[in-house]
C-alpha cells in the first residue's frame, strides 16, 4: 500500500490517541509510563483537541487501506485556541483528569497538571508565530518523507489562510526530531526559561 497525505476525518480520532501514545516518549512508545486508565491522557493533550477544535488544520498519513500511520495537527491562532481549550475541551475531560494537589510526580500527574493549565502555551516570545503544530509518524513510517508531506500540507493550509509563521516546542534532547526541523528550515526562537524545550519556528510560505 502506499501512504497518502489527506485531511484528518472524525473517524481517525482512535487512531490519534493511539499514534500520541506510541510515540509519546520523544518518539518512541510510551505505553509503559501510563497505567491502562490514563493512556488516553496524551492524546487528550497533544492530539484530539486539535482535531475536533480546528480539523480544517489536521492533516493524517494513511497507509492506503484508510488507516492513519500519521498526522500533523495545530491550530492557526494560539491565543483562540487556548480559549477554547479553556471553555470548550476543558469541562469534557476535567472529571475524568483532575488538576493535581500539589506538585505533581508521576507523569499521569504531570500531564494532567498541563491539561488545566492550557494558558502556558501563550508565550510572549512566540507572539510573532501565532500558528503551532504537533507532527508525530510511527516508527515503521519515519524517513521516507511522510513528515515532509505532512508538513508540506499544514504550511500551505496555513498560509492560504493568511497566517505568517509558526512554531512548535520540542524537547531539547530529541536530537533525531531537531534534524527533521533544520532540514524542513525551523530555525531557534530565543524564548527565557524554556527549560527542557526547545522552541523552533518558521514562516508558513
Amino acid at each position: 500500500m502506499t501512504v497518502t497525505i489527506r485531511p484528518y476525518r472524525p473517524s481517525d480520532l482512535p487512531a490519534l490517541y493511539d499514534i500520541c501514545l506510541r510515540t509519546g516518549a520523544a518518539g518512541g512508545d510510551a505505553s509503559a509510563d501510563y497505567p491502562a486508565e490514563d493512556r488516553d491522557l496524551l492524546g487528550t493533550l497533544f492530539a484530539a483537541p486539535y482535531a475536533v477544535l480546528e480539523p480544517e488544520s489536521a492533516f493524517v498519513a494513511d497507509d492506503g487501506t484508510g488507516q492513519p500511520v500519521g498526522y500533523i495537527l495545530g491550530t492557526a491562532d494560539t491565543p483562540g485556541f487556548v480559549k477554547r481549550f479553556r471553555e470548550e475541551w476543558l469541562p469534557e475531560v476535567a472529571g475524568r483528569w483532575p488538576a493535581p494537589e500539589g506538585e505533581p510526580g508521576t507523569p499521569s500527574e504531570v500531564m494532567a497538571w498541563l491539561l488545566h493549565w492550557p494558558e502556558r502555551m501563550i508565550v510572549p516570545a512566540l507572539s510573532g508565530y501565532p500558528a503551532h503544530l504537533h507532527i508525530d509518524l510511527l516508527p515503521g513510517h519515519q524517513g521516507q518523507g511522510h513528515g515532509r508531506a505532512l508538513m508540506n500540507a499544514f504550511l500551505g493550509s496555513l498560509a492560504e489562510r493568511g497566517v505568517p509563521a509558526v512554531h512548535l516546542g520540542m524537547l531539547t534532547a530529541n536530537v533525531s526530531a531537531r534534524a527533521f526541523y533544520d532540514r524542513l528550515g525551523f530555525h531557534v526562537i530565543d524564548v527565557p526559561d524554556a527549560g527542557e524545550l526547545t522552541y523552533l519556528g518558521r514562516a508558513t510560505s
